[in-house]
């Protein structure tokens, strides 16, 4: 620790929860933290040693310390959370997505009017969000104007100008939407009850509301106005078909928050559900981006945080994947199975799908990015010292005996570089040997790279298991490359990945993005290969029979060929054809060849 300065500051910070600030030599604010003491956190930054670059690189900026002692540890999450909002410190995880919600609102007025908005404005108004999709928004409105009768209008409905006789009705209570408050056809008391049966319902607690409905409905039955009855019939199966709908656990579950991570090298998605009566009343998912390695605890922590604040949540419990540190106020369970674990489940699953979605959209707008992520996945998956930006693949396993052929195939940043693949006709080995002609290849491809002087490959991929990566390090021995070049093989199954001297296979998990990048070099290896040895193969056919005839050799047969353009065409032209090709004596053999069989 070269600022001495901060020596005295240590020794004199407080053994109590609160936040931390470090700032550079030129006053910028650096990081903002959180501990339960801030004496043993702060001091574990200069006494630990860091494995993460970046924490090394802000040790070294640290010139001043501030901190600021809370009363309790969410205390102290809440001013985390706030002072990275206001200041984005650069080494700071970034909390993506602020943007506007819509809520819903029951307007301070008599006869209150129920619609969306995305302003909150401090008026006495009932507020209820924010949500995170104007459609869950859209779908509760229309399912409360298809209960209840309420106004649309904005007029403002006083008992005075209601007795005066300054409003009509309009169209709404025509076409039976609404009762008509405004000339005194329905009484506050009544419009009153609906509202609060319509806060329920926003909650998620149906109970009310079908049971009130379905005293209405008897009541109507009775008195034989089957009419209002069958209306108020219509009513029930639409509550209780959206009811169904939206209840997905245990009704029991109320006023309950899910929290769920995954996270990659460079971001962290959390998932939150909240639930009442079972039913799932909002989904959101929070993107954080990384800057110091943070662990999955400390992203979750700070994203309940930031979360709950966001959407004025204030359930007393939630449901997380792992223990979290909330403080005192919010009773944390891990669920291990039922149904408190199948709603974490869900709401991992929901995690996972919004980190694909983002990966298909940044694969668009952002391809270094997804480039950068996939060979950071590779690397991590593959267990490479180097991420694999340039990857070659060899291929041998179409030799059948004739025209032994092999194929190498480059792939640059995760894609295929055409321009650098290579075919090779094996010429040292005699017969269908895979092993002898892996090595034969793989020791001209880099014998050569290394006289030419060009940039080798990060990863060597051998298609064929075991063996042939043994032929393949026998040459990286001879060239001197072994240990500069990682290399593996990939038995016939595909999920198998063999390292050198390790007798027991690595499995990739079958969706892992690093497999499909294998599964693409091995494919393409093959594909180009095989189209090599085919070229090769019907090359030999044409030529061979042709190559058969007595006197004649291979300038006339590739004379021939270049003129008549096939064998066949050959076989079946007429002599004085031939003769203006390759002169009578020649043009004769070839055709009592053909014709004098």
């Amino acid at each position: 620790m070269s600022h001495p300065d901060l020596e005295i500051q240590l020794k004199t910070l407080p053994e109590q929860p609160g936040v931390y600030q470090y700032f550079d030599a030129e006053g910028t604010i650096l990081y903002v933290g959180k501990a339960k003491n801030l004496k043993k956190r702060v001091s574990s930054y200069f006494t630990k040693t860091h494995d993460n670059g970046k924490t090394r690189v802000l040790v070294k900026k640290i010139a001043n310390i501030k901190h600021i002692v809370v009363a309790t540890e969410t205390d102290a999450l809440l001013l985390e959370n706030n002072l990275i909002k206001k200041h984005k410190p650069r080494y700071n995880v970034m909390l993506k997505d602020d943007k506007s919600y819509p809520w819903i609102c029951i307007k301070n007025e008599r006869f209150p009017r129920v619609f969306s908005t995305r302003r909150v404005i401090k008026d006495g108004s009932e507020y209820f969000g924010p949500y995170t999709s104007m459609k869950t928004v859209s779908t509760l409105l229309d399912l409360i104007k298809g209960l209840y009768h309420l106004r649309t209008c904005n007029y403002h409905l006083s008992e005075e100008k209601i007795q005066a006789g300054k409003y009509k009705v309009c169209l709404e209570y025509h076409l039976g939407n609404c009762k008509g408050p405004c000339e005194g056809l329905e009484t506050e008391a009544e419009y009153s009850e609906n509202i609060k049966a319509i806060k329920e319902i926003i909650k998620g607690n149906f109970k009310d509301s079908l049971s009130q409905f379905k005293t209405q409905m008897k009541q109507y039955a009775e008195e034989m106005r089957f009419e209002e009855a069958q209306k108020i019939k219509e009513k029930i199966e639409v509550l209780e078909n959206y009811q169904a709908k939206s209840t997905i656990v245990n009704p029991k579950i109320s006023n309950v928050d899910v929290f769920s991570i995954v996270s990659d090298e460079s971001y962290g998605y959390v998932n939150f559900l909240q639930l009442s009566y079972g039913s799932i009343i909002r989904s959101h998912t929070l993107e954080i981006k990384k800057k110091l390695d943070e662990a999955d605890e400390a992203l979750l922590e700070l994203a309940i945080t930031e979360i709950r604040q966001r959407f004025h949540s204030k359930s007393k419990e939630i449901y997380v994947p792992f223990k979290v540190d909330l403080g005192e106020a919010v009773k944390v369970t891990v669920p291990k199975l039922g149904d408190k674990k199948h709603i974490l489940d869900l709401s991992e699953r929901n995690a996972k799908y919004y980190r694909m979605e983002r990966f298909k959209q940044i694969k668009i707008t952002d391809p270094d990015r997804h480039v950068n992520r996939i060979m950071a996945q590779m690397k991590t998956d593959l267990r490479l010292s180097k991420e694999p930006r340039h990857i070659e693949c060899f291929d041998n396993s179409n030799i059948q005996g004739s025209n032994p052929v092999a194929a190498c195939v480059v792939f640059k940043d995760g894609k295929p570089s055409k321009k650098d693949y290579r075919h090779f006709n094996i010429k040292t080995v005699e017969g269908p040997n895979d092993f002898a002609s892996m090595e034969e290849v793989v020791f001209r491809r880099y014998k050569r790279m290394l006289d030419e002087e060009q940039t080798l490959p990060q990863l060597i991929i051998i298609d064929g298991g075991k063996g042939q990566l043994s032929s393949a390090l026998k040459s990286l021995d001879a060239l001197e490359l072994r240990g500069k070049i990682a290399i593996i093989g990939i038995a016939k199954r595909l999920e198998e990945l063999y390292y050198p001297n390790d007798p027991i296979p690595l499995y990739l998990d079958k969706k892992s993005e690093t497999l499909k990048v294998i599964q693409q070099l091995r494919n393409e290896a093959h594909r180009f290969g095989i189209e090599h040895h085919r070229n090769k193969r019907s090359k030999s056919a044409l030529t061979t029979e042709l190559e058969t005839i007595s006197g004649v050799g291979e300038k006339t047969v590739v004379d021939l060929l270049k003129h008549f353009k096939s064998a066949k065409r050959i076989a079946n032209a007429k002599l004085d054809e031939l003769e203006t090709v390759v002169g009578a004596s020649r043009a004769e053999k070839v055709y009592n060849h053909y014709h004098n069989k």
